[in-house]
């Protein structure tokens, strides 16, 4: 197994997290003025538009976000195809909801039973908001938060093509045959923390028995529905789908990439660090397998 070596003095799941530092900004195809105190200012942070203030952006003035935008430092925007400029940071665009919140409010205010801090504390960091930071401390201080025990968190996934056959109706009396690749995904996640594997289990809805094994590791099995397949000949064959997230946010697993994000969103949430990938550790959403500890 390829091991996945992190940056001395860091740990190998902040390094993936947190740098680099600078985010990416894509250049214009034409120049532009740079925008002015007082004016909005339109962020796409990871495919998310945010629109805002210079003030707010600038409230801290030694964040990576005051430095950017600080007065005489212009940068360049990237222009959307409607014509309205835009700036592209590529980091997570829900995450920075509760960020701008921040810089508006001066004051941590996140909903009932949030529950990715550590993510936040991760993009608050490489956004360089020391206040936010403290924020999230005392918050967590403040909720108690036990000191983690060590545990290990496994994940492999693996998938397999496979060739349908199915007749199509072209008419009243025209029916044709036709073929469609159906991918089969199967993985398995095995974690030795039991609130870490429940909460594998709730992120994707595993509740019925046929899905939950019980002890420190459950089986999944799932295919995406082709468009070109028929539903009927779809649940004839007796497969189904995958789906992740709470109530009113559900979303479709297609594949392997929407897969691990996921598990990586839960073993960050619960503490976890990357420990390594295989087979490419330099493409780590399309690998077959991810080992986390936590110390």
């Amino acid at each position: 197994m390829t091991q996945f070596c992190p940056h001395p003095g860091s740990s190998a799941f902040s390094s993936l997290a947190v740098s680099p530092v600078v985010p990416k900004i894509s250049p214009p195809p034409v120049p532009s003025s740079p925008p002015s105190f007082g004016g909005p200012v339109t962020l796409n942070v990871g495919g998310t538009l945010y629109s805002t203030t210079l003030e707010t952006l600038t409230r801290f003035p030694d964040s990576m976000l005051g430095a950017m935008f600080r007065a005489g430092t212009p940068i360049p925007p990237n222009l959307s195809p409607q014509g309205g400029g835009h700036y592209f940071i590529d980091r997570d665009g829900k995450a920075f909801r509760h960020i701008l919140n921040f810089l508006r409010l001066g004051r941590l205010d996140l909903p009932r039973g949030y529950g990715e801090t550590a993510l936040l504390r991760a993009e608050a960091d490489f956004y360089q908001i020391q206040p936010l930071l403290d924020a999230l401390r005392d918050l967590e201080a403040s909720r108690g938060t036990p000191v983690p025990t060590a545990a290990l968190l496994h994940a492999d996934v693996d998938a397999s093509p496979r060739l349908v056959h199915f007749s199509a109706r072209r008419g009243p009396h025209h029916y044709e045959l036709s073929s469609v690749q159906v991918d089969t995904f199967r993985a398995n996640i095995f974690c030795t923390d039991p609130e870490c594997l429940g909460a594998m289990r709730a992120r994707f809805g595993v509740a019925s028995e046929d899905r939950a094994e019980g002890g420190p590791h459950f089986r999944l099995e799932w295919a995406p529905c082709p468009a070109e397949l028929p539903e009927v000949e779809y649940r004839r064959l007796g497969l189904q789908p995958l789906w992740t997230g709470g109530p009113g946010e559900l979303r479709e697993v297609v594949g392997t990439p929407g897969f691990l994000e996921e598990v990586l969103r839960v073993a960050l949430e619960h503490g976890f660090r990357l420990d390594s990938v295989f087979p490419d550790p330099e493409d780590l959403l399309n690998s077959r397998s991810l080992r986390f500890v936590r110390h």
